[in-house]
């Protein structure tokens, strides 16, 4: 007789209640164009230095820490590193939001994980949706700021592609002055290095800022992020982080990664990367299937199709897997494309331009 045992009853609500955000590894998918997760395109090769893994890490890894605070322009004590900036997210809302009472705010459309960490941790989510050309809505900001601790916003905004007003966020920095922490995920800034607010910093002790080696230094699964803030923000992370949060390994390659030297290979390989960005945004303006390009300060594209539905299903059934987004706020008929090799962003214009030749069914 089967041992059954229904765990229902022992799982938080809130958790039983969850869905979990669909990562485009969990989507999944059958193919050889992976255009879905904004990686970037090629893969750096390192070699592990350190042998040491009879030993625990270092809680902070010294090296990367002192390395990626000289290349953001900060001070060491103005950095926790983490397992990707997806930890950072959480970390926040650990250290300074009160289950069942305090609230975030997200702005949609954008990235998911903002509201689903509030969700797992039984912590208020308000969304503020941006206004029709991917702004702040400040007004409704500032209505909604009762019990608000915490106030995610992205740029450049993924999946949209565009940064946000630097006049806005400063608007919004100064109405939360002394109420809650305004986070600025700069997980894309790389490839628009110019729109960092790095420099705000000593003007607003409330600004904390999230980065990543997974995008532009193509380390997608190194899982090594980093946090930005003034030394108060920073204590009060470091004791709700985890004993060790980044392997040996890990601290091993993200040191390597921010050499002088591979800092420069990376910028050279962004530059590299906008310029293929521009031409394939070229390229999809030829295509009849396509509506609109959105401008991008990223390393991927939302486009508007005539209708995206059909033209995302057959693109995947053909090994050419992108991002459905129709079903975000505002989105409609939206697809977001990761820039791929020059390979890879041929084969996919290619394959549009036969669906664009082909009767494909828009029921």
């Amino acid at each position: 007789m089967t041992n059954t045992f229904d765990i229902s009853p022992l799982i938080r609500k809130n958790v039983r209640e969850l869905t979990p955000y669909q990562s485009a590894r969990r989507i999944g998918g059958k193919g050889d164009i992976w255009l879905n997760a904004n990686e970037f395109p090629t893969a750096p090769y390192y070699q592990l230095t350190q042998q040491t893994l009879n030993r625990y890490p270092e809680p902070q890894p010294e090296q990367v820490i002192k390395l990626y605070a000289n290349y953001a322009g900060v001070k060491p004590e103005q950095l926790i590193v983490s397992r990707g900036a997806d930890e950072a997210i959480e970390l926040l809302m650990r250290a300074f939001c009160e289950p069942e009472k305090d609230s975030i705010i997200y702005c949609p459309p954008t990235y998911g994980m903002y509201m689903v960490s509030a969700q797992t941790m039984g912590i208020g989510y308000k969304a503020i949706p941006q206004t029709e050309n991917w702004q702040l809505d400040l007004p409704n900001i500032e209505k909604n700021l009762e019990n608000v601790k915490l106030i995610y916003i992205c740029s450049p905004n993924n999946p949209t592609g565009n940064i946000l007003n630097p006049d806005d966020i400063k608007t919004l920095l100064n109405m939360t002055r002394g109420k809650a922490l305004i986070i600025v995920d700069e997980a894309y800034i790389e490839f628009s290095m110019q729109n960092t607010v790095v420099s705000w910093l000593e003007n607003y002790p409330h600004l904390v800022i999230l980065r990543t080696l997974s995008k532009a230094f193509a380390l997608a699964g190194l899982r090594c992020g980093f946090t930005i803030a003034n030394e108060p923000i920073i204590t009060t992370l470091q004791k709700v982080i985890a004993p060790y949060p980044l392997a040996t390994p890990v601290a091993d390659i993200a040191a390597q990664a921010l050499s002088p030297e591979n800092i420069s290979i990376m910028q050279n390989n962004v530059a590299g990367l906008n310029k293929q960005k521009q031409k394939l945004i070229d390229d999809l303006q030829t295509i009849n299937l396509v509506d609109i390009v959105y401008p991008s300060y990223s390393n991927y594209l939302l486009v508007k199709f005539n209708s995206s539905v059909p033209v995302f299903n057959e693109l995947w059934q053909h090994g050419i897997i992108l991002r459905d987004q129709h079903n975000q706020l505002g989105l409609n008929n939206c697809i977001r494309i990761s820039i791929g090799t020059q390979t890879e962003c041929d084969r996919l214009i290619t394959a549009l331009r036969r669906l664009t030749n082909e009767e494909i069914s828009y029921g």
